[in-house]
């Protein structure tokens, strides 16, 4: 595959940084599954293009982002549904990109295992060859 500008700019990512505190509000209360954004006290916009593979790029980097500040002792977490035309028009996001996610970042207020999660077992969520196959 011959890369051109044009390919290039379709895979542009964008990052918006909130630390407004009325910004962070108002993104709280638009986010309907991120009220929480609003007592952050920073906030990642991922800003991309309105194609169909816009947003793999921008996923990369939210999770890169979100693994750093985690080995940084900073706490996030995934905001998804956030397209929509108030958020865009909060943030000035122009029509023909779309928002991945907004990342809200700040120190957790109690201790949060030291990397130790609950994860479910590793056969009730691999399979071999076929979904629903158990893995061996």
């Amino acid at each position: 595959m011959r890369l051109t500008y044009a390919s290039l700019k379709l895979r542009e990512s964008h990052f918006i940084v909130i630390q407004e505190p009325e910004t962070l509000k108002r993104l709280g209360g638009l986010a309907s599954t991120g009220s929480f954004i609003a007592n952050a006290p920073l906030a990642i916009a991922i800003v991309v293009p309105e194609a169909p593979v816009g947003y793999i790029d921008g996923a990369r980097a939210a999770q890169d982002m979100m693994l750093a500040a985690w080995e940084a002792g900073v706490g996030s977490n995934w905001v998804g549904n956030v397209n929509t035309s108030a958020i865009k028009d909060l943030l000035d996001v122009p029509d023909d990109r779309m928002i991945v996610t907004i990342i809200p970042f700040g120190y957790p207020t109690q201790p949060v295992g030291k990397g130790k999660k609950k994860r479910k077992p590793l056969a009730e969520v691999t399979h071999e060859e076929k979904f629903g196959q158990p893995f061996a």
